[in-house]
């Protein structure tokens, strides 16, 4: 590891707060792993937290780069469980890394730590990031650390208002930082940095100057006023009794997207479960869907894009009839926006769960530079250009929101059924094994 100068900011970085910022791919978190690898070798006894907002999201993401690429191979602490079980690595000089995340935070909030690493942090709110800082005294080291690395967002977001306002220290990361992408020997990229820079470049609108020039940057034109703070809500079982209805948009090539939506007495609408997937078959999407839903009540409506073939094979494999969706443009977005504004008693109409995706990010979106689920869509789903303003969406990226329409379309104006199939209905089939 030979770090660059955004790296070499990180390391000796000693600010009670430290906020990483840059795009995909400038190589902020190994920076930040490399950090705590150092101090926790150096400093006998300290003890540090990486983190994210939910646990298994570390397994794929953090801890992939942790073991393979920053722990050298057959260091002392690799011996222990696998990734997924892991609760910290202990060093030989009594030091401890402990490993969480903020969706079950008992053992986190009980535990005192040196120096807290935060990965995402743009997944947080603020409340969690106050409360993480309330847990640095271990006093080991000789200073105490809250770090998170984050991409760039809208420029009201809380993290960097709280640099803005010197509550933070921001360090910039850029894309010549990561010496997989950046030559400084012919000053220029590398074959692979390139081919990605090249992907950043075809980007548009706000998605590019975040993830190609790092820039915080609002949106303009967006459709949907979608805002975290106001319209996601931390993650709980819902009411068996609250009405579910499912809605489909089908893809292939582009995503497959399936939205369980939970209604609730007053009529609002809350993302419950979500896939977004590319490359995969109905079919095997329909045994997701069996597999996550087994436990809760079955959904009174399944609305689908109108593919024939595909509403034919997901009716097959679910055995719930289906009805196509109401695909009236303009005023399904004209519900939907009256959704998305905050009602009389303080709260949207629509909202949407944390931790809602039933699956790991789909790797292949998050190669592309695409969004992974439906919420990252609506900060690009905006009107399209080259059209009479407030006449048509952009079409790219919209397969969630699409989705999210149909939902809405399905509640406020709702249309006669399709007529469900006559035969008897065994929703968890596929599930059973042969005898």
């Amino acid at each position: 590891f030979q770090p660059r100068p955004g790296a070499l900011e990180i390391l000796y970085a000693k600010q009670p707060e430290v906020v990483v910022s840059g795009p995909a791919g400038t190589g902020k978190s190994r920076a930040g792993l490399e950090k705590l690898f150092l101090a926790l070798q150096k400093y006998a006894g300290a003890r540090a937290l990486l983190c994210r907002k939910t646990r298994v999201s570390l397994t794929q993401s953090g801890l992939v780069t942790w073991e393979d690429k920053v722990v050298p191979e057959g260091h002392a602490i690799l011996v222990g469980p696998v990734r997924a079980n892991r609760r910290s690595y202990l060093f030989p000089n009594g030091s401890e890394l402990v490993i969480g995340g903020l969706d079950k935070p008992g053992r986190i909030m009980s535990t005192e730590f040196d120096l807290i690493y935060v990965q995402e942090a743009i997944e947080l709110d603020e409340n969690d990031w106050e409360s993480l800082s309330t847990r640095l005294r271990n006093g080991v080291m000789p200073y105490q650390q809250l770090m998170g690395d984050t991409n760039p967002d809208r420029p009201t977001h809380w993290l960097k208002k709280r640099c803005d306002e010197n509550r933070a220290r921001i360090i910039h990361s850029r894309h010549e930082d990561n010496p997989l992408f950046w030559s400084v020997k012919t000053d220029d990229w590398t074959p692979q940095g390139r081919a990605y820079i090249d992907k950043l470049d075809a980007l548009t609108g706000a998605r590019k100057e975040r993830l190609r020039y790092g820039r915080w940057v609002g949106s303009e034109g967006t459709i949907f006023e979608y805002d975290p703070r106001i319209h996601r809500i931390p993650k709980r079982e819902l009411p068996q009794d609250w009405e579910r209805i499912w809605v489909v948009d089908f893809g292939y090539t582009n995503p497959f997207v399936w939205h369980q939506w939970a209604i609730d007495p007053d009529g609002r609408m809350i993302l419950e479960k979500q896939i977004y997937l590319s490359g995969v078959l109905v079919e095997d999407i329909a045994k997701m869907i069996l597999e996550a839903t087994k436990d809760d009540p079955r959904p009174t409506r399944l609305i689908c894009d109108h593919d024939a073939e595909d509403r034919a094979t997901l009716e097959r494999h679910l055995e719930i009839g289906t009805e196509p969706a109401v695909k009236a443009v303009s005023r399904g977005i004209q519900l939907t926006k009256s959704r998305f504004q905050v009602a009389g008693d303080g709260k949207p109409r629509i909202m949407f769960m944390e931790g809602s995706l039933i699956h790991e990010p789909d790797e292949d979106l998050i190669e592309a530079k695409k969004p992974t689920d439906t919420e990252q869509e609506f900060d690009g789903y905006i009107w399209d250009p080259k059209a009479k303003k407030g006449e048509q969406p952009l079409k790219k990226d919209d397969h969630g929101a699409d989705t999210t329409r149909y939902g809405v379309m399905a509640i406020d104006e709702p249309t006669a059924p399709a007529t469900p199939s006559t035969a008897p209905v065994d929703r968890y089939a596929a599930l059973r094994r042969p005898n």
